[in-house]
């Protein structure tokens, strides 16, 4: 095994499936004929459906759905939690019973621009695209054109 590549052995990799150097994989599922750039993390839990593209330094984490024919810039950023803290309010660390992973769906031939951040609890709707920079905080329709921070609809082409 390559030493650049971190792969837990609970990753379920479909066929033809392309890893570039530096990847963390665990607990998740990546669809055939998918690429993975390099410096990507997926955590446990992420499904990525087939012909997928990820681009280098995203970090894809628990609780995203990611269906097939969508592409991912660089530097795209998900979350997963409304309130992070480090601790509780007793001040102790906290763990995943101190939190509620909400999730976020990416649907399919979606397209998402470098360096967006996708705040969870989203739906990105079939073929949309998401402006490079942009800061996606409520659902995208299908077929929608947005940017900005926070995004907000450009367009909506007929045939688009």
């Amino acid at each position: 095994m390559n030493d650049t590549l971190r792969i837990a052995p609970d990753v379920k990799l479909g066929r033809d499936v392309k890893l570039y150097a530096f990847v963390n994989l665990y607990g998740c599922e990546i669809g055939d004929e998918s690429k993975i750039g390099t410096f990507v993390e997926i955590q446990k839990g992420v499904r990525i459906g087939k012909r997928v593209k990820v681009s280098s330094h995203t970090f894809i984490c628990e609780g995203v759905t990611i269906e097939d024919d969508v592409f991912i810039g660089h530097g795209v950023m998900f979350t997963n939690d409304k309130y992070p803290r480090a601790t509780t309010r007793e001040g102790a660390l906290q763990t995943e019973a101190d939190w509620e992973i909400i999730p976020t769906f990416v649907r399919r031939g979606a397209s998402i621009g470098t360096n967006a951040t996708i705040l969870c609890g989203v739906t990105i709707g079939a073929r949309a695209m998401i402006g490079a920079g942009a800061v996606v905080t409520r659902d995208v329709p299908p077929d929608t054109i947005v940017a900005g921070v926070p995004a907000r609809v450009l367009q909506k082409p007929e045939g688009f």
